[in-house]
């Protein structure tokens, strides 16, 4: 590597979710978009390479590939690779689940069987050296597997990891442990990674940006669709590594058991199919805007996340500054974490407590409302943009400034 193109890199990053843009939903892509802004705006000359696509489903190139701007950034779209059928991939990712023990060579196989962006690895492997940091997320996707060790000393890890049999394939450790460095979202998940991997790069916890809405339209939201009574709301992607599936049966479940007045909103991408006996209950909206979503939070009698495997939960954060109860799977290490810091949010372990939760909510809405009140406190001290996109540029200033240029 030449001097000049180490010099020339000093303050400028680029940001590699697999996906970007307001048509997608995925938090790890939300979160490196409003970084991207961020470290904009503090005067870093900003990039962001991604793909074509829009979901993680089918991969589908939907954008034009080439460059762009997304006000202060630069967006660089290359197309997405992905070999149909994918049998291999599946039959090895149910013996991953099922805690089979992988050749070295078969996890290989199955992150190459995976969606892959060979003209984004062959960028990097040609303009790596112009930035001064490469940041990935998440851990899980062929972008941040492949091309990291194509920009080492600069090659940034935004982990997002879940406590999922995923994490620890072999096939991993050189990602978490080669990087420059690695950033956490919540203390959880920094200690999920020290029980997942002997050796870890250096690292920071550094929260994630949560960016407070500058308005809600409650009212007008029930009006543009139709919602007279109470509801309680979940946003995301509906898919069974989000909980999904086990809330429509435990919310119909709560149903026969409490007769309780709400139907669900559900807003997002993945298939619906809620169990027929509770069909009319529940409303799906599809894909909204920020400002819908953040008015049906504001709307809602309470925010449901079933979610076990959850890095950060911006959707909590956003139903609290909306002052909104949340009521939240147990089983989210990090969710819980931050419902008992907060000293906001409800927990539950089974669909018997979830079904109590919901008929708390519907007898005491006031008492709920006045538990969800600290959370918002909660996230403006600890998520602003501006203090995260600090935290985050101190860190990656530690950890690829020019004291550690090769």
């Amino acid at each position: 590597m030449n001097p000049a193109g180490a010099d020339g890199a000093r303050r400028r990053i680029a940001f590699v979710p697999s996906r970007y843009g307001k048509a997608v939903v995925g938090g790890a892509e939300a979160v490196l978009g409003e970084l991207a802004h961020g470290f904009a705006g503090r005067g870093w000359e900003v990039e962001v390479l991604t793909t074509c696509a829009r979901d993680h489903y089918r991969w589908a190139n939907v954008e034009e590939p080439g460059v762009s701007a997304d006000g202060a950034v630069t967006v660089r779209r290359f197309p997405a690779v992905v070999d149909t059928p994918r049998a291999e991939r599946a039959a090895l990712g149910a013996r991953i689940v099922a805690g089979d023990r992988l050749t070295l060579a078969e996890q290989q196989r199955w992150m190459n069987d995976d969606m892959r962006v060979p003209e984004l690895f062959h960028f990097l492997l040609d303009h790596g050296h112009r930035y001064q940091a490469v940041v990935f997320a998440p851990y899980l996707f062929w972008p941040a597997y492949a091309c990291s060790a194509l920009v080492p000393g600069r090659a940034v890890l935004w982990a997002c990891a879940h406590d999922e049999p995923e994490l620890g394939l072999e096939v991993f450790r050189s990602l978490f442990a080669g990087v420059a460095g690695v950033c956490f979202m919540a203390e959880p998940e920094h200690a999920l990674a020290h029980r997942r991997f002997a050796t870890l790069a250096p690292h920071a916890v550094v929260g994630a940006p949560v960016v407070e809405p500058g308005g809600y339209d409650p009212e007008g939201f029930r009006a543009r669709h139709g919602i007279d009574g109470p509801f309680v709301v979940y946003a995301g992607r509906r898919e069974g590594a989000k909980g999904w599936e086990r809330l429509l049966t435990g919310f119909a479940r709560a149903l026969r058991r409490h007769d309780l007045p709400f139907r669900l909103v559900t807003m997002g991408v993945g298939e619906v199919d809620p169990p027929p006996a509770i069909a009319e209950r529940v409303l799906d909206l599809g894909f909204v805007s920020d400002d819908e979503r953040n008015s049906a939070f504001a709307a809602a009698a309470a925010y449901l996340q079933p979610s076990a495997n959850e890095a950060f939960s911006r959707t909590v954060m956003e139903a609290w500054l909306a002052g909104t109860p949340v009521v939240a799977n147990a089983a989210s290490a990090v969710v819980a974490w931050h419902c008992e810091r907060a000293g906001a949010g409800l927990t539950y372990a089974d669909d018997t407590e979830l079904g109590l939760c919901l008929d708390f909510v519907a007898r005491a809405p006031g008492a709920a409302r006045a538990l969800a009140a600290p959370g918002a406190a909660y996230v403006r001290r600890h998520y602003t943009l501006d203090d995260v996109v600090g935290r985050v540029e101190a860190a990656i200033e530690g950890w690829t400034g020019e004291a550690h240029r090769s």
